[in-house]
């Protein structure tokens, strides 16, 4: 009996993952939309984009090296020092969206993946309008 492959695999693993956050980084640092997303995090995003890296290994399917460092994610509860409203999400959003569209190629992977990104970004909404 032969298992599917994760979806961790199916984004090329380490080097996969290290891509996406790469670029969704590069998009964030410099999209005029996604400023207000910008604006929340630390002037060097390194730290950002490791923490991104480690929390999509494990949540892809792949090594808990976010968990193995840090415990639960808890998302919404380590993100309430920061303003997260409609602008923030719609341009976390842009960033991740483009930044998988130029580095993931499997389309079967993007249907079963985005909506869960999606409804993950609108999880960590705390402002209102």
């Amino acid at each position: 009996m032969t298992t599917a492959p994760t979806p961790y695999e199916r984004i090329g693993g380490e080097a996969g993952i290290r891509r996406l956050t790469s670029r969704f980084y590069q998009l964030m640092d410099t999209r005029p939309d996604a400023a207000a997303c910008r604006a929340i995090h630390p002037p060097d995003l390194a730290g950002s984009e490791q923490k991104l890296f480690e929390y999509l290994s494990g949540w892809l399917g792949g090594p808990p090296l976010y968990t193995d460092k840090r415990g639960h994610p808890m998302l919404r509860r380590r993100h309430l020092h920061a303003r997260i409203g409609p602008e923030e999400i719609d341009g976390w959003l842009t960033c991740f969206l483009l930044a998988w569209k130029e580095t993931v190629a499997d389309t079967a992977l993007s249907s079963e993946i985005l909506p869960k990104i999606h409804g993950l970004a609108l999880h960590m909404r705390n402002t209102p309008d």
